[in-house]
């Protein structure tokens, strides 16, 4: 639909009364149409759409005329209603004719005067004769335009429209008539004063933005973003400008364009902000609309009160109708709303998900989202690698060069704090392809964002696939349930330089670096070498013990950093998932939310060259063209933990979803989590999970009734550090909050359970970790497995996963960005539940037993009976029995830290003096090892106890705030 004079035209024209009875209909044209394909409909029938991918042809709408319409598919037109309105100091009424005009499968409406069809008959008239006698203008026509010319148009009456010579009856019916005889001629319907006439542009018909709204040429004012930190000055307060924009609705956005080149020009999305208001009070202007989400307040002008009320109205009903879902919070106050029957799949460890990310690169038609805390290029995605088809940076090029857009966010680090090296990802990837475009967030100085990273984890493809989690594609993240500690292949030393393929314009970011510094980068990656005899799982900087030594000089990804000849490397425990349908259409909105949001602010990617992305339709998300293996179906919904500086919007439905889902538990909660941080001081500590548990054993203690809290996390926190000497300040703190949350302090869970219940406590709860053993060079060798997951699983029937960790940082929404979805299982299977025959949810339950079955050895060991998750068999026999055992023979081989016999730094110095079986005796030590079931061990809640963690106030670690650690 469109608004009443948005686009009449102003030029003087004649009338012309010719017969059209005998031009035939274009729909042979023969003429190649690279801008739309066959699409199979669901009943089987082939149709014509236009792609997603036509989003970004931007040309002057004038330069495209002919080819908004979908070829082969007639307008058909029909004047519904009349309308009389008086304008300005008038006393005599004026008519509004409303046309329904349908296009295949898209609908709409434009309001339209007599006087306005009068200028449009002109204008054709005035087309037909240039056409007709003007050389240059015939050798332009397409020959089968051609015979149009020279036959005669349609008539319409030129008399004025409020005198009674034809009844609004008949006058009605003849405009139908004659729009319809107009619109079957392709000489006048693809002229562009006909297309303004009907109120399209480019992207009024793309079968994935969903159905044809409101269109129109509008006055907006400059300004009106909400921007956070130094950007925002308010100078558009009070200095700004009215331009000549292109505005579009859409069913869950609306964006405005320049005419004159076609480009997006901004993108406001419907959320629960949204808000419209019309008049002088809102606006400042007599005709005035104000339109607002939480991110920006835009005012458009309109000629007239009525006019403004029409964009009102056409945008409100086209909100409610399409976009509702995203006009109020949904369930924990999120963004989405929960998205019934969609397929997804868990992935345990960074080899599947690496491996099913590869695959669904390579279905990419259209777009490519990613998102990272940390991406390294030159990752492999499937492994040994024996060349580099799937190296990850090479991956996005050959899609690029097959004309896929990728996009990429990545946090932009505090260089002197971490050596992720985020600038050379970016200008790695960029140098590829023209049609690989990545931004980096925050600017620390002008954002005030000094303290908070974009820790989120997303792939998202097309739309329509989308993976998220705890695994970055980055170093050290890919591993298998065998938790190798050695890679000890032997690498080609053959090394080449890169060469790079593409000579052309990459944009005025890479534009900014100078020519030398560009192949001094590229010079400075060698290749990994002749990989056909390559068996390492991790070449180069992907070989890592980061608490050992921390990543350096990343831009040399095929150098090691760590001696895998002596030291083991550290292995790393993750969970990710893959959702479809409107739940990946949803995780695509975020990252579109926060790509539009960092173009807004950050004047570098101002330019074209940095587009401004479109989400798409859900009314088209169950169109799925590929999906991802072994899913399953689920109720799903995305939540996110974000503020005003990462995405221009407030939420944290993560916590919430946490909080609920922990308090409606009936019978256990198993986590796996990188940190565990919580029980609210209203202090240091504000998130309530910790507080949550304790509320739901407390709740099950008093009633008497069976229930279990099993926590995983990983042995010691992922900074570098000696744990001989203590670890270092970094280590300590994140301990000192980790044991206040478990067991040290009045606030602790333990502390509070044992005030009511004494020992009793061990029922409920047990706080555990992951290790693993091995041999290099024939030494015997353990390691604890770094548990980087973001899960919870709840009663076998809900999980949690997402890039979140249990602490303020990625709880609180207003600190870290973060992605995370709940799955609740639709599709029960039996089950055992404390004895009795129980409905479990597929999902949830075959992702826990997976879990089950590595960390308690039943992998290998199916005598093993992990099926009942909270009989007092398993919880007591197996579940504590294997995880005491473990304990037990890890310390007596190896003497390994953290240990609940070191309470102090005396204890410390007398524990490491000591020699270790494994060392002694090493016979001994292998037939003890034998003993070892999986990787569980128990969490040292003693380690330290006696010595104050926090570090001291004059180190560098001490000055920083508390927020940081929690």
């Amino acid at each position: 639909m469109s608004a009443p004079q948005a686009s009449a035209p102003s030029l003087d024209r004649t009338d012309s009364h010719l017969d059209a009875e005998a031009l035939q209909v274009d729909d042979d044209d023969e003429e190649d149409c690279e801008d739309e394909v066959d699409a199979l409909r669901g009943d089987g029938t082939v149709s014509r759409i236009k792609p997603f991918t036509q989003v970004y042809n931007e040309k002057c709408f004038k330069d495209q005329s002919g080819k908004l319409f979908i070829r082969g598919l007639p307008i058909i037109a029909r004047v519904e209603a009349t309308e009389r309105y008086t304008s300005g100091s008038k006393v005599r009424t004026s008519t509004l004719y409303a046309v329904r005009l349908t296009h295949g499968e898209f609908t709409w409406t434009v309001k339209k005067k007599y006087k306005q069809f009068q200028e449009l008959n002109r204008d054709l008239v005035r087309h037909k004769l240039i056409a007709t006698y003007l050389p240059l203008s015939r050798l332009k026509l397409r020959r089968t335009e051609a015979p149009e010319t020279a036959a005669e148009m349609p008539s319409l009456n030129s008399s004025n429209e409020d005198t009674p010579s034809r009844r609004a009856s008949s006058k009605q019916k003849h405009l139908e008539q004659y729009l319809n005889k107009i619109l079957k001629l392709s000489f006048y319907r693809n002229y562009h004063v006909m297309e303004e006439f009907l109120d399209v542009s480019p992207l009024s018909f793309i079968h994935d933005l969903g159905p044809k709204g409101v269109e129109g040429m509008i006055l907006k004012r400059s300004g009106g973003h909400r921007i956070h930190g130094l950007n925002c000055i308010g100078r558009h307060q009070v200095c700004y400008r009215w331009s000549k924009r292109w505005l579009v609705v859409k069913d869950s956005f609306l964006l405005y364009m320049k005419p004159e080149d076609g480009f997006i020009s901004f993108v406001l999305l419907f959320d629960s902000g949204f808000k419209l208001e019309v008049g002088k009070k809102a606006t400042d202007k007599k005709y005035g609309v104000k339109i607002e989400n939480f991110s920006r307040s835009l005012i458009i002008k309109c000629s007239s009160y009525r006019q403004a009320l029409w964009w009102s109205q056409e945008i409100t009903d086209m909100t409610e109708k399409w976009g509702k879902d995203f006009l109020i919070p949904q369930r924990f106050e999120s963004f989405a709303p929960i998205r019934h029957n969609t397929l997804a799949k868990w992935f345990v460890n960074g080899k599947d998900y690496f491996s099913a990310v590869a695959d669904a690169l390579e279905q990419a038609n259209e777009e490519i989202f990613i998102t990272d805390w940390w991406l390294s290029p030159e990752v492999f995605l499937k492994r040994p690698a024996k060349d580099t088809e799937w190296q990850l940076d090479l991956v996005l090029k050959r899609k690029a060069m097959q004309g896929v857009k990728v996009y990429v966010l990545l946090y932009k680090e505090v260089e002197l704090a971490l050596n992720i090296n985020s600038d050379y990802s970016k200008r790695m990837l960029m140098l590829h392809h023209p049609n690989i475009k990545v931004m980096r967030h925050p600017d620390h100085v002008s954002s005030i964002v000094l303290l908070w990273a974009h820790h989120e984890k997303m792939v998202a493809i097309d739309q329509t696939v989308a993976f998220l989690g705890g695994i970055d594609l980055a170093y050290g993240r890919w591993d298998d349930h065998h938790y190798r500690l050695t890679d000890l292949g032997e690498l080609s030393e053959t090394k080449a330089p890169l060469e790079s393929e593409y000579n052309g314009q990459l944009g005025e970011d890479i534009c900014a670096v100078r020519a030398t510094e560009l192949e001094a980068r590229i010079r400075e990656r060698a290749e990994p070498g002749d990989l056909k005899s390559n068996y390492l799982y991790w070449i180069g900087k992907d070989y890592c013990n980061f608490i050992k030594k921390d990543w350096i000089q990343v831009d040399k990804p095929y150098e090691d950093f760590v001696d895998r000849a002596t030291s083991p490397r550290m292995p790393w425990r993750d969970i990710g998932v893959a959702v479809h349908g409107k739940a990946a259409r949803d995780v695509s909105r975020h990252f579109i939310q926060r790509w539009n949001y960092i173009k807004t602010i950050k004047n570098k990617y101002k330019s074209t060259f940095y587009p401004y992305l479109l989400p798409k339709s859900h009314s088209t998300a169950d169109e799925l063209p590929f999906v991802v293996p072994r899913s399953q179906a689920a109720n799903v919904q995305i939540l996110r933990s974000v503020d005003r500086w990462s995405s221009g919007s407030c939420e944290c439905s993560i916590h919430s979803a946490y909080i609920e889902t922990i308090k409606s538990s009936q019978h256990y909660i198993y986590i796996e989590n990188q940190f565990f941080i919580s029980c609210a001081d209203d202090r240091s500590i504000l998130n309530k999970i910790g507080d949550a548990i304790v509320y739901r054993i407390l709740q099950a203690h008093r009633a008497n009734k069976k229930f279990r809290v099993y926590i995983i996390i990983p042995l010691l926190p992922g900074f570098e550090g000696d744990i001989t000497t203590g670890g270092g300040n970094s280590i300590q703190a994140i301990l000192h909050f980790t044991f206040r949350t478990m067991c040290r302090g009045d606030h602790s869970i333990l502390n509070r359970l044992h005030s009511e219940m004494g020992d009793d406590w061990r029922n409920y709860i047990s706080f555990c970790s992951v290790r693993t053993h091995g041999e290099l060079q024939s030494k015997l060798m353990t390691e604890l497995i770094y548990v980087h997951s973001k899960m919870m699983i709840v009663d076998d029937r809900k999980v949690i996963i997402g890039s979140a960790n249990i602490n303020d940082r990625s709880m609180l929404g207003k600190r870290d960005s973060e992605l995370a979805v709940i799955v609740e299982d639709t599709e029960m299977v039996p089950s055992v539940m404390d004895g009795e025959e129980y409905q479990a949810g597929k999902f949830a339950l075959s992702l826990r037993l997976e879990c089950f079955k590595v960390i308690l050895g039943a992998i290998s060991d199916p005598t093993i009976n992990i099926q009942d998750p909270i009989s007092d068999h398993f919880f007591l026999e197996v579940w504590n029995t294997i995880g005491s055992s473990n304990t037990d023979i890890y310390e007596k081989v190896f003497r390994c830290l953290p240990s609940n016999t070191v309470r102090s730094r005396k204890d410390l110095l007398e524990f490491t003096g000591q020699e270790s079986l494994a060392t002694t005796s090493p016979e001994e030590a292998r037939e003890e090892l034998k003993g070892i079931r999986g990787h569980l061990v128990f969490y040292p809640l003693m380690f330290l106890s006696d010595e104050h963690l926090l570090p001291p106030l004059n180190s560098k670690e001490g000055m920083v705030p508390v927020e940081v650690w929690v």
